[in-house]
């Protein structure tokens, strides 16, 4: 039986920019609190003072999988979740290209391009972020979150 693809949403009235998130992401895969190696952006809109997050959102046709020519990156067919084999990867950044969200970034250290592995389901930049701006949704919850939004956008624009 297949699981329910899982994937994390950012609610922004919620958000306080600590940027927690990123610290317990880059600590856990890289053993240092480093914004530049998270897996998980936050960005401040300075023009108007607002707050977003950008990560994987592990796509159900993956752009960046299709680009990869050393075939380093697969999806799992049972939980959904799209990971590079760092050890497949040969560097090229043709998936960093590929992305619609921006979210894979290469690491020049190891030489691989890097991107949210959802901490092997229990994703720790969630746990962390005190003000709970981050969950995990089964993705059909989210594709109804996004359907209702659009109606309610396209009713407001329509007065």
């Amino acid at each position: 039986m297949k699981k329910k693809e899982k994937v994390i949403v950012f609610l922004p009235e919620r958000c306080t920019g600590c940027r927690y998130c990123e610290v317990a992401c880059s600590y856990v895969h890289h053993g240092q609190a480093d914004f530049k190696k998270s897996n998980i952006f936050v960005i401040f809109e300075e023009e108007n003072s607002e707050i977003a997050v950008a990560n994987c959102q592990h796509c159900s046709t993956p752009f960046c999988l299709v680009s990869c020519p050393a075939e380093a990156i697969e999806k799992d067919e049972e939980t959904g979740l799209v990971k590079i084999n760092p050890l497949r990867c040969i560097g090229c950044k043709s998936c960093i290209l590929a992305c619609p969200l921006k979210v894979i970034w290469f690491d020049e250290e190891r030489r691989v391009a890097m991107k949210c592995d959802f901490c092997k389901g229990d994703p720790l930049c969630v746990k962390y972020c005190s003000p709970s701006a981050l969950r995990v949704v089964e993705r059909d919850e989210l594709e109804e979150y996004l359907r209702k939004e659009c109606i309610e956008e396209e009713g407001a624009e329509a007065r």
